[in-house]
């Protein structure tokens, strides 16, 4: 069973993390009632969903959102409906993204000591990069004379091209002359947990640590992590006046509908209204009182 849920996922075109994430809970829920899942009622799935809900320590209610998504995909291979399990819709969160200043960003980059988180924070901002993309980087993508990086197979395993700054051009060399990286421009330093074995790049981790230390050694007191970075290049794009389809392709987003989140947290002149705070004060200035 586990064998056919793999093999759906993959069919999906989803992750073999995917995989893992939706295969615990579907085990977790076997483990739960010492049964297969697909030999439950309806009504003890729904107890078990409360108390995951009930459990649930963290907003978005991971554990929960994994398992109706794994016991979906599980009653998919094994071809059954969705009623079999009376499994409930998850209604999609309508939250904004957090965005950070350019002098916010500008304040990162100064604040980090060295070259490779500098790097690192300049190329998730700069190139819009997805904390995977950063990882997979290697030297042979990078098109220094073109000024263009090549992301290969990002989310969706879809190959696509950014531009590359001069600043980070300039970068780049120097860490390159420095460090001697041989494939993967971020080497891995670390042993990975779960396989015990050495990775070949920087772990996924250790990226996330090296944007939230900075971030808080700035003085940034917003909840920032490395999506953050990309969430601002594209709302900067966006202000820079940059149409939002080439946005889209920049971003590698398959549906234009999750760029278009970006056009709620931009700000573009002609839309931003005047607060009535600022023009109360001038009113009453000009008035003397």
């Amino acid at each position: 069973m586990l064998a056919r849920l793999e093999r759906n996922i993959s069919l999906n075109g989803l992750s073999p993390l995917t995989f893992t994430h939706y295969s615990r809970q579907v085990a977790a829920t076997a483990l739960h009632f010492q049964c297969l899942p697909t030999e439950l009622n309806p009504e003890q799935v729904k107890d078990y969903l409360f108390f995951l809900q009930k459990q649930s320590k963290t907003p978005s209610q991971t554990f929960f959102k994994h398992t109706v998504y794994g016991l979906r995909f599980l009653l998919r291979a094994e071809g059954l409906p969705y009623e079999h399990l009376h499994l409930p819709d998850i209604p999609c969160e309508q939250k904004l993204p957090v965005i950070l200043s350019r002098q916010e960003i500008w304040a990162m980059m100064q604040t980090a000591k060295r070259l490779k988180h500098k790097l690192l924070i300049g190329l998730l901002y700069g190139c819009g990069l997805r904390c995977m993309e950063v990882r997979n980087l290697r030297l042979r993508d990078l098109d220094f004379d073109r000024k263009l990086l090549h992301v290969v197979q990002g989310k969706g395993k879809k190959d696509r091209y950014v531009p590359l700054s001069d600043h980070l051009i300039r970068g780049i060399k120097k860490y390159i002359a420095d460090e001697k990286p041989q494939d993967y421009l971020f080497n891995g330093q670390m042993v990975e947990r779960e396989s015990g074995v050495h990775s070949p790049n920087y772990s996924k981790r250790g990226i996330q640590w090296v944007v939230n230390h900075v971030a808080k050694e700035a003085g940034i007191l917003k909840n920032v992590h490395t999506h953050t970075l990309r969430h601002s290049y594209a709302t900067h794009l966006l202000e820079d006046g940059v149409n939002i389809v080439a946005v889209q392709k920049l971003l590698g987003h398959e549906n234009i509908q999750t760029t278009m989140i970006y056009l709620h947290v931009c700000q573009l002149p002609e839309q931003l209204p005047q607060s009535p705070l600022d023009k109360m004060f001038e009113l009453c200035r000009r008035s003397g009182k």
